[in-house]
């Protein structure tokens, strides 16, 4: 019988095994992800006036399955691991060789120039705290998925209440996703004020000191720098705001990664500096209030949108009126643009 007797796992195995483990957990991850939509990208293109019904079908089908398969769990955890990689980790980590790499060309097109590379002699050149940066963010972006894993297994296997997000067949609504994105995003923005405010910037707090030592130590912000801070701090001030809302709500798993894209998206362009951003009234409105209260040691400009700050009289700066000032003014000029050069075309006619 000892013939036939599993042997324990060598050294070098449980090595190898270790070594692994980060791809798995990468792979699963994207597996979740990705699994939803790839049949229809795949398949839906060859059926013409078909293809909208026929990816919904593809869509529903391949995500029934999913859920079915896996875990509860593990669908929303490596869903929200992919989604924190995609759109945050990966680009701002782009950003950040990019800057390294033609930081010349970076700090052109950064809003004040040279003090907002990573690089940068105020940040301590290639041996300052950029390591320590980088290692921070994604190390803060993982504790706050280990965090909210540890909230999901309470609800279900502790507690034995109902799971913390839907998690089931039923796909959301396109009119239930937008309301419980509109609703999450004004409750996050008012979570962000006031935390930040009273918590964060409070002389009787005792994260104040914390939240001063490590996120107001940056000369300028760049797009790592979005989540960067002591773990006290970060857990309050970007974490809790943002998971709190789909908690309350219940939000479907899938308008939850929707609404943490958005999410991350957002914090990606808001502390990469750059005066060049796909939005000018949205992006490039939250982005120079971030770098002004980054920059001004946290004298205003609490919140990620500006409008608690524009209600409560705390903007530094420019505030969200003047963004929709600004907006207006832009749009009108291009307008005037075009309607002179049509009246030029029509002129050589």
């Amino acid at each position: 019988m000892t013939l036939f007797q599993l042997s324990e796992p060598s050294l070098l195995d449980r090595a190898w095994q270790l070594i692994q483990s980060p791809y798995k957990l990468i792979r699963g991850a994207m597996d979740v992800l990705f699994a939803i939509p790839a049949l229809s990208f795949l398949l839906v293109p060859a059926f013409s006036s078909w293809s909208t019904s026929l990816n919904l079908l593809f869509f529903y089908l391949t995500w029934s399955t999913l859920v079915l398969s896996q875990p509860p769990l593990k669908v929303e955890l490596l869903g929200t691991l992919a989604i924190r990689l995609i759109f945050y980790v990966i680009p701002a980590s782009g950003f950040f060789l990019f800057d390294s790499a033609v930081p010349g060309f970076a700090a052109g097109i950064k809003e004040h120039g040279d003090i907002a590379l990573p690089l940068s002699d105020e940040n301590g050149g290639k041996n300052g705290r950029w390591w320590k940066v980088a290692l921070v963010s994604i190390g803060n972006v993982l504790l706050g998925v280990v965090l909210q894993g540890a909230v999901a297994y309470a609800f279900t296997d502790l507690f034995h209440f109902r799971s913390a997000l839907k998690i089931s067949t039923v796909l959301p609504m396109p009119w239930g996703i937008a309301k419980d994105l509109s609703r999450g995003l004004l409750l996050r923005e008012i979570l962000t004020y006031t935390l930040h405010r009273y918590a964060l910037h409070s002389p009787t707090s005792a994260l104040t000191p914390y939240h001063a030592a490590w996120q107001h130590a940056l000369p300028a912000p760049y797009s790592l720098a979005a989540h960067y801070d002591h773990p006290g701090p970060y857990l309050l001030h970007v974490f809790l705001p943002t998971y709190l809302p789909a908690l309350l709500f219940r939000f479907h798993v899938l308008t939850y990664h929707i609404y943490l894209a958005l999410v991350s998206i957002e914090e990606t362009f808001a502390y990469s500096g750059y005066n060049v951003l796909p939005s000018g009234f949205i992006l490039g409105g939250i982005a120079r209030r971030q770098e002004s209260h980054v920059m001004d040691g946290g004298k205003g400009n609490y919140g990620c949108w500006g409008l608690c700050d524009f209600m409560a009289g705390t903007s530094v700066g420019e505030g969200l009126a003047e963004d929709v000032r600004a907006e207006a003014e832009e749009k009108d000029g291009v307008r005037k643009r075009k309607g002179g050069r049509r009246a030029a075309g029509k002129r050589k006619k």
